[in-house]
């Protein structure tokens, strides 16, 4: 019997996830069965289930595939010095997780979108889907971390800031922008990344003596006005 190749291998695994993808964000976890997931990738049920024992194996694999990429990209983002800009960075990743699901479409309309919409959905009653999730994205938090450090031991972003509250705002970013396209249609990665640079332009507010609260229109007891300029350096 001939010996079949990883290869082959790899690429049949591909096929499946591919399938079970489309049928997941078409449909929903709940609403698409093994049957839809063999219909879709043309494969008899011996052939898939050689791989995965069944839905649950196969959202965990995707959803663990896309987070263990952008993890390892920011990884590598972080050991740069500087990173790139979070403009570009957030930008480059993205562009990247979708290109490499470009051939998933619904209707003519990228599927991965709609996807990470139909997994959130499924986490409040799925804890292993949770858990996978949540090590993750906590994954991608530390990684964000580490980048937001390297921006200030650079001297390019405020000390002052948190490092994870800077990579909580930009994680949310990115998902907020996924979430509009499963919602309201595609949108090209540039919009998500010339708003965060028009974000990151926003000039010191300059003072040299205090304002007084009464003459001031816009001040407002206990409110902070600092910058919110965390980057200077120029993005193009």
């Amino acid at each position: 019997m001939a010996r079949v190749s990883q290869a082959h291998l790899d690429a049949r695994r591909r096929q499946i996830l591919d399938a079970a993808a489309l049928c997941f964000a078409r449909n929903g976890f709940h609403a698409t069965s093994m049957q839809d997931v063999l219909k879709e990738a043309d494969l008899s049920a011996g052939a898939v289930y050689r791989y995965f024992s069944g839905k649950e194996e196969l959202i965990a694999a995707i959803v663990g595939e896309v987070l263990g990429e952008v993890h390892a990209a920011f990884e590598a983002a972080a050991r740069q010095s500087p990173p790139p800009p979070p403009d570009q960075l957030a930008a480059a990743v993205l562009s990247r997780a979708l290109a490499l699901r470009a051939g998933l479409t619904l209707d003519g309309v990228p599927a991965f979108p709609r996807l990470v919409v139909q997994v959130w959905s499924e986490i409040p009653r799925n804890e292993s889907l949770a858990a996978v999730l949540t090590e993750g994205y906590d994954a991608v938090r530390a990684a964000w971390g580490r980048i937001v450090e390297a921006y200030q031991e650079a001297g390019i972003m405020r000390p002052d800031i948190a490092p994870d509250h800077v990579a909580r705002t930009m994680i949310a970013a990115v998902l907020g922008f996924i979430a509009q396209q499963s919602l309201f249609g595609p949108a090209p990665v540039e919009v998500l990344r010339d708003g965060l640079q028009a974000l990151m332009s926003m000039p010191l507010p300059q003072s040299d003596t205090p304002s007084d609260p009464q003459s001031d229109p816009q001040s407002d007891t206990g409110t902070d006005h600092s910058s919110v300029n965390l980057v200077e350096t120029q993005s193009n």
